[in-house]
């Protein structure tokens, strides 16, 4: 017969099972989806948009490394009190430092390595596009590729540190445009 806390941690040991599952599967869906749908875009547009929307990527990437970070460093203490007097999105500020393992494996793992995944790819069409019309000899991927991963690695170490400053702020931020989405959908299922 198993002790308490042995089915305690079978029960742990079965639902991080599962949340590595579902993130895997999450992983793959969406680079998949944004990947294909991404690559088909770009190879229409002209150079400066496909350039643009690199960089939004990158930023995309850099921006959910810091809420990543941010979610893991703030302190529930800080959003009790607004809790208390009911502000819009203290409790599911609780609720996202309560999951902070969950939020940060979403915010840097999946949405963060799927944006890094995208930024080698539409780079690689951006570099064949840019060699095909300025017709250059030489490869242009690694160059891009470099500037790539020195603006994705830069930007995470900058934000990194401000998200531990400003870890409270970010959350409460991040928190109001969760809000916003979740308002849009109660308000869609109130009208069916």
């Amino acid at each position: 017969m198993k002790s308490k806390d042995s089915k305690s941690n079978d029960k742990e040991k079965d639902s991080s099972s599962k949340w590595v599952i579902t993130v895997s599967l999450l992983s793959f869906s969406l680079s998949i989806i944004f990947t294909f749908i991404t690559t088909l875009t770009v190879n229409s547009l002209p150079i400066p948009i496909a350039i643009l929307i690199l960089l939004l990527v990158i930023a995309m990437g850099i921006i959910f490394d810091m809420i990543s970070m941010a979610v893991t460093v703030a302190e529930e203490k800080d959003f009790h009190a607004k809790a208390s007097r009911k502000l819009d999105g203290a409790k599911t500020s609780i609720k996202l430092i309560r999951n902070a393992p969950k939020v940060s494996s979403i915010c840097a793992d999946v949405i963060g390595d799927v944006c890094g995944i995208l930024s080698g790819g539409i780079g690689a069409i951006v570099a064949m596009k840019i060699t095909t019309y300025y017709n250059l000899n030489f490869d242009l991927q690694v160059i891009i590729s470099a500037i790539i991963a020195a603006l994705t690695i830069g930007g995470k170490a900058n934000f990194k540190v401000t998200a531990q400053k400003y870890s409270t702020q970010i959350v409460d931020k991040f928190t109001g445009i969760l809000n916003i989405f979740t308002i849009k959908k109660n308000k869609k299922s109130d009208k069916k």
